[in-house]
């Protein structure tokens, strides 16, 4: 018999509070090796806020978060470096997220002098050269600036920045909401070509529904804070079982007939 897989990431019991208001209460989850988590809700449901308390960019209240059995939030110095090697995050905002004094070069070159990962500069700029073609640029664009790149290809920079430590998990915080339609669809297929050439782990915040379906292999839904329902793609797609799932699936068209037509049997079955 196969033993079960140990998850990579665990998020147990995270509390939140900012200016007296709660904005995480007991937030739960797991993320298993190659696994893509899809977070969802609608904005304000505190998506955001988990994903950087499991960057340790926010330091949350309460709780506990491991990576790779190692205790997030006890980590420093050292041990918290390792860790934000192990977890790279991609932001919703390519545009802000670069910074515009520098070449495309120097910002994925960056990690690996920071982390004393490639000593030599040589070693680096190939290294940049060779992410670059992994997120479907070329090395001609090694000593240009991100203004001159569009939001799709200034988004593929920041993949290959937050690639160029070779992590074990991406924490993708909306990073195609603020694309066209059409480069979302590019950046999405680029996300799915990563998951598997590098065996990646994604926790993917989005409150798209449709985006979420399209990438992700689990679904955790939030609400005010609190999540409120979690499963497979199929059960929470075709068969939600909270109230506010429901309510985000309806004014979302499903892309697969099956598990369209399961919620609509669904549906019936709860309103003679």
């Amino acid at each position: 018999m196969t033993e079960p897989t140990e998850p990579l990431l665990r998020v147990e019991n995270l509390t939140k509070s900012f200016a007296g208001r709660r904005v995480l209460s007991g937030v739960s989850f797991e993320v298993a090796p190659g696994e893509v988590l899809g977070l969802v809700g609608e904005s304000g449901s505190g998506k955001s806020t988990t994903a950087r308390c499991v960057a340790r960019l926010t330091e949350p209240d309460a709780g506990r978060i491991t990576l790779g059995g190692r205790d997030v939030l006890a980590a420093g110095g050292r041990e918290l470096r390792a860790l934000r090697r192990d977890m790279q995050m991609v932001f919703q905002d390519p545009y802000s997220s670069l910074n515009p004094r520098m070449t495309v070069a120097a910002l994925i070159e960056e990690p690996l002098a920071v982390h004393g990962l490639e000593p030599d500069r040589r070693q680096r700029r190939r290294r940049a050269a060779d992410l670059l073609e992994t997120v479907g640029l070329s090395a001609e664009h090694l000593d240009r600036h991100p203004r001159s790149f569009s939001g799709g290809q200034r988004q593929r920079i920041s993949i290959a920045r937050a690639l160029a430590v070779r992590p074990r998990l991406l924490i993708c915080d909306e990073p195609v909401s603020s694309l066209d339609v059409s480069v979302q669809a590019q950046v999405l297929n680029l996300l799915r070509d990563l998951r598997q050439r590098l065996d990646l782990s994604i926790l993917f915040i989005a409150h798209d529904l449709a985006v979420v379906y399209y990438l992700c292999d689990r679904v955790a839904v939030m609400e005010q804070g609190s999540l409120v329902e979690i499963g497979t793609r199929a059960e929470v797609y075709g068969n939600p079982r909270h109230p506010y799932t429901r309510s985000l699936l309806d004014a979302v068209p499903v892309p697969d007939p099956a598990v369209e037509r399961a919620r609509r049997t669904t549906d019936r079955g709860s309103h003679p």
